[in-house]
């Protein structure tokens, strides 16, 4: 039975947890207390559910013991510094513990509070006062319902490393004197790039990891996209959120596809494309009618998505409507220029104007500094140049592709690309 009571409180800290963080956050304007305070409530839950049952509505219950927790500390820090100001925000904070039986209705009641609670949390996590790793460490320890031994396995960092990491993170937060708040205006557009940039970065670790064994990590694509849809649903007018998500959707829809029955990476021209989740397609393709109701058609994510929904459109790769992705790339690279951009869109030329046209391009990027340790340079200049019939070329290409993967499975990939050229 406790095991059972243990279960379901774990996954109801795993839901609820954000929301409490944020709750409380706005009661103690500090993120690091904030989080000991729900921790309380959940050693609370822990002693007490076993024993008396799980109440009917467990995320109420940590809610307000949560709050109780964050008058608890607000009465000691008055009676420490007997500061005024401090006095008066107790007493807002207790108009929200007033009736502690209509404790459900009052949290109904306040669904927009709570909503915006969860987008100051998201904001001030990833406030640009913190490194990106640190923003990545500690969105996913608040918003991702990861604890800080998942992050670090996810990210290959030792168990510590990545403690000591959200500690630091927290400190910055708090030396800095980082508001607990929505930011207005143009600081508001300059952060939400930030919390997307963020996002973006979790599901690309996830759906292509960068180091490692393992080709993908699924439970960061899929903490990516809780992030993203909470955030379409707390700012429901902001275009690339939407951009984003629908681009997280699409990519995610082919994960099935991705690994062959041994584990081994593949291509996507070579994806078994009744495996893609059509589900996920459709949700994809919805969110990018979004963006264009709203006019963000040529968002970074937003064009993104759209060259993911080109392939999600095509019934086999010989229907991938090559020339818009090639068009597409284009406009990328003038709303975001930088030689990946390049170096995709020479791929896309490849595919509709001839391998030529393609390696064309490519070899433009050769003197580029930031692809000088990028795998993919040599490995789509490889590509081209085996379609040219130029094998032994396309041979040495690879190989260097494989000296250059950090991850092991697209060094093998990259390695039995290599094996498998024809030799003269």
């Amino acid at each position: 039975m406790h095991a059972a009571t243990h279960a379901s409180i774990a996954a109801v800290w795993r839901i609820e947890s954000a929301r409490i963080v944020a709750v409380v956050a706005r009661m103690v304007r500090d993120i690091g207390v904030a989080e000991e305070l729900a921790q309380d409530a959940l050693i609370a839950a822990l002693e007490h559910w076993p024993q008396d049952g799980v109440p009917d509505n467990p995320g109420a219950w940590l809610t307000t013991t949560a709050k109780r927790r964050a008058l608890d500390h607000l009465r000691h820090a008055r009676m420490q510094t007997e500061k005024l100001e401090q006095v008066g925000h107790e007493l807002e904070v207790q108009e929200a513990l007033i009736v502690p039986d209509f404790v459900d209705a009052l949290d109904a009641a306040r669904a927009d509070t709570i909503g915006d609670d969860l987008l100051r949390l998201m904001f001030t996590a990833c406030h640009p006062v913190l490194s990106i790793d640190a923003r990545v460490a500690l969105t996913l320890k608040l918003l991702g319902g990861l604890g800080t031994p998942e992050i670090a396995r996810a990210f290959l960092v030792p168990e510590p490393t990545m403690a000591q990491r959200i500690v630091r993170a927290k400190r910055t937060l708090g030396e800095a004197k980082v508001a607990f708040e929505l930011p207005q205006g143009q600081a508001l557009a300059e952060r939400l790039a930030s919390v997307l940039e963020v996002v973006y970065l979790i599901f690309n670790e996830g759906y292509t990891a960068t180091a490692g064994d393992d080709w993908m990590r699924p439970e960061l694509t899929q903490e990516a996209l809780r992030l993203g849809r909470m955030l379409t649903s707390l700012a429901p007018g902001e275009p690339e959120a939407w951009g984003l998500v629908a681009l997280m959707e699409l990519q995610a829809s082919r994960a099935a596809a991705r690994l062959d029955s041994t584990g081994r990476p593949v291509l996507l021209a070579d994806q078994d494309r009744g495996r893609w989740d059509r589900l996920l397609i459709r949700r994809g393709l919805v969110a990018l009618e979004r963006v264009a109701a709203l006019g963000g058609d040529d968002g970074f994510y937003a064009l993104q998505a759209a060259l993911a929904a080109c392939h999600a459109r095509a019934a086999t790769a010989a229907q991938t409507d090559w020339a818009r992705i090639a068009a597409l790339y284009g406009r990328l690279a003038q709303v975001a220029p930088s030689p990946v951009v390049e170096l995709n869109r020479a791929v896309a030329v490849g595919m509709a104007e001839g391998p030529a046209a393609g390696l064309a391009l490519v070899d433009r990027l050769l003197g580029d500094k930031a692809l000088r340790h990028y795998q993919w340079l040599p490995s789509v200049r490889a590509d081209l140049l085996a379609r040219l019939g130029r094998h032994e070329e396309a041979r040495a290409e690879w190989l260097r592709a494989a000296e250059l993967a950090h991850n092991g499975a697209e060094r093998s990939l990259l390695l039995a690309r290599a094996e498998a050229a024809p030799r003269r």
